[in-house]
């Protein structure tokens, strides 16, 4: 027999003994599982040959690390589990076989429903009934599994939770390490202890970070120092001034709570193998993922503390050329109205008024309008800026309708790309590369040789959207903390 009969019998030997266990599934199914396995012909998930595959570990290993998900672990009898397997492989009977695949199936489908489930008190607004969090049925999750190129890296990576989620569910790990063990002391709040000095307070400085005693300020402090504010959002300048020795004093028990309300708002958010696109208000970030990966990344500009972008979820449906920018009706009181009383005109600005807020407005002159009444907010008035390059628009914009006029766009004024805090916006999202951002969602960039004005481009597909608020973010170096821009942590 040549090598190649000989392995060509060794596979026909495995698909008989997995036949034989499909057949043991098919009688010991029942229930939404059936729903799974049935399509399939009962062919088993989690057999290799004649034994249980190396992704029951990497599930037990998921299990044994549920506690970071708010989950017990022992609610998926971790122990029973590994009973089954054991018995599986020393036996390789397919009855044995069959009993640990249906087991690690269902411990599958409730630990990964347990780990999609919002918390209680975390909220955002979905736009499209499509998206609400419902959790997903047994049936729907093992397909989603079974479609994974490798069923181990999926388990591993938890690729049905956001990249985010896992990266901060790893960071807050890190960051527990790092900061939570440390002496709860309290350090002196009426003195500035720089690089250098010497003094008692030094010391107390160098007991709360873990740091050798002594009165000191030396390279190992200034270092720690260092590492302690960019952690926590604060200028990295290695002294302890009024706003670190604050947040030392806050102790990890607030930081803890905070990376807890964040992996909530981050569980929301869908896996890498859904196509979707993630907006980060609090950090003016934006990210989208298909197939399993991180496609890219961009700045964006986001709301104002008086503007606030939302919490919200959405389907972008399709994108507008040469738009208008319909102004705010408290921009046109406070911006628009003043201007025109000062002498100015809409024609010189590239403005129109318009009758009413309908799809059938007619331009108003601007004689005809008392702008004293829209000045003093009397009359509300409907005043847009045309298309071309200098509309607050841009070029292009992404349209997911909502009812608050919030929206992803391009955008001319490009210097607030290079400013470390990005929120100016009145809601909307501001794009630092439209352009790059259309050609993923058409697989090529939208254009039009027309001038006309709001044209419409229908997407080959609708892609989700999520505008989320995260104040704590994993870096390269583990996590940190941003400030609550929109006062949503709660104090």
């Amino acid at each position: 027999m040549t090598a190649q009969q000989g392995a060509s019998a060794q596979d026909a030997a495995q698909q008989a003994a997995r036949s034989s266990v499909a057949a043991e599934i098919r009688s010991g199914v029942s229930g939404k599982y059936k729903d799974f396995y049935a399509p399939r012909g009962y062919w088993p998930l989690w057999v290799e040959g004649r034994r249980i595959g190396p992704q029951a570990d990497a599930l037990l290993a998921l299990i044994d690390q549920s506690d970071a998900d708010g989950l017990n672990p022992r609610s998926y009898d971790p122990g029973d589990l590994q009973q089954l397997i054991d018995t599986a492989d020393r036996e390789g009977s397919p009855k044995a076989l069959a009993r640990a695949d249906l087991a690690l199936s269902r411990a599958f489908a409730e630990l990964v429903a347990d780990m999609r489930r919002p918390a209680k008190g975390v909220k955002i607004r979905y736009l499209d009934a499509e998206l609400d969090t419902k959790a997903p049925g047994p049936a729907d999750i093992m397909r989603a599994a079974a479609l994974a190129p490798s069923l181990t890296d999926y388990i591993q990576t938890a690729g049905w939770m956001s990249p985010i989620y896992m990266q901060l569910r790893g960071a807050r790990a890190a960051y527990l390490r790092q900061w939570g063990g440390l002496p709860a002391v309290r350090v002196p709040t009426d003195v500035k202890m720089r690089p250098g000095g010497k003094m008692p307070d030094i010391a107390i400085l160098r007991h709360r970070l873990g740091l050798s005693d002594g009165e000191a300020y030396d390279k190992g402090l200034v270092a720690k120092v260092k590492a302690f504010q960019g952690d926590h959002g604060l200028k990295p300048d290695g002294v302890a001034g009024a706003m670190t020795i604050a947040a030392l004093n806050e102790g990890p028990g607030r930081y803890d709570r905070l990376l807890a309300l964040n992996l909530e708002r981050a569980r929301l958010l869908p896996g890498a193998w859904t196509r979707h696109v993630v907006v980060d208000a609090a950090s003016a970030r934006l990210w989208y993922y298909s197939k399993g990966v991180l496609d890219g990344t961009m700045k964006v500009v986001a709301g104002a503390k008086e503007s606030p972008t939302p919490l919200m979820a959405g389907m972008i449906r399709y994108a507008t050329l040469n738009p208008y920018w319909n102004i705010p009706s408290d921009l046109v009181e406070r911006k628009v109205a003043p201007k025109i009383l000062a002498g100015g005109s809409l024609k010189g600005m590239r403005y129109e008024a318009l009758s009413d807020w309908s799809a059938n407005a007619t331009p108003l002159a601007q004689s005809a309008i008392d702008w004293n009444a829209v000045a003093s907010g009397q009359t509300e008035l409907r005043v847009r800026q045309l298309p071309g390059g200098s509309n607050a628009m841009g070029r292009i914009k992404f349209m997911f309708p909502n009812d608050l006029g919030i929206y992803l766009h391009d955008t001319p004024q490009r210097d607030l790309f290079a400013k470390a805090d990005r929120h100016f916006s009145n809601g909307c999202v501001r794009l630092e590369d439209a352009q790059r951002l259309g050609r993923w969602f058409f697989g090529k960039i939208p254009s039009t040789d027309s001038d006309a004005p709001e044209q419409h481009e229908p997407l080959p597909q609708a892609v989700p959207v999520y505008l989320t608020y995260l104040t704590a973010v994993p870096t390269a170096q583990g996590v940190q903390f941003l400030p609550d821009v929109y006062d949503r942590d709660g104090g």
